[in-house]
């Protein structure tokens, strides 16, 4: 497999992109754990609602169970104060949600985080990557079977030449089907040099 192309320009090209996929994506990974970490920090009115409205009610319980024992009014009394637990047991339940919905706009910011820049690679530098990679890979082949693959690679080149090159020398395609080995040797290395392969 043919990773990166021999002729030094493009090479460095190719090098520069991946070093910045790369860098997008660590970059991405950094900041979607960076604000994960900020944004979680905004749960902790959550929890000391949790807290409160936990120890709230623990407290309103005890009363009223003390309360329960009060000869003649302990009853109504323990009834409203049973009142106040369960607005001790609102003041949790809010604090839960808070904490849940603090946990889970964290979570989506640091996927939509990630996956912003990755969908961006995956649509752009992968598909360009992949194309040369397999390009090039299939010209390393065909460059290696010798003449029968120098005959494809010239007949590659003349198919995919711009026209005012291939005008310049007319008589290359005539030299091809008569199968002169300098026509198809240059042919081949024209094509070879396109891929950013050493003809």
């Amino acid at each position: 497999m043919k990773l990166y192309a021999d002729r030094p320009f493009r090479r460095a090209v190719q090098m520069t992109g991946d070093l910045f996929a790369l860098a997008l994506t660590v970059f991405a990974v950094w900041l979607a754990v960076e604000v994960h970490t900020q944004v979680m920090r905004l749960r902790t009115p959550g929890d000391r609602l949790i807290d409160a409205g936990s120890g709230l009610r623990g407290v309103f319980d005890s009363a009223a169970d003390k309360a329960d024992n009060v000869p003649l009014v302990g009853e109504a009394l323990a009834g409203a104060l049973h009142s106040g637990s369960d607005a001790g047991l609102e003041l949790a339940d809010a604090g839960r949600w808070q904490v849940d919905a603090v946990g889970n706009l964290a979570l989506w910011m640091a996927v939509i985080l990630i996956a912003i820049p990755v969908v961006f690679l995956l649509a752009t530098w992968l598909p360009l990557r992949w194309r040369f990679v397999r390009r090039a890979t299939a010209g390393v082949r065909l460059r290696r079977l010798g003449e029968a693959g120098h005959d494809l690679l010239a007949l590659r080149a003349l198919a995919t030449q711009p026209l005012p090159r291939l005008a310049e020398a007319g008589e290359l395609s005539a030299g091809w089907r008569d199968r002169d080995p300098a026509v198809i040797a240059m042919l081949a290395r024209w094509e070879l040099e396109r891929l950013g392969l050493r003809g």
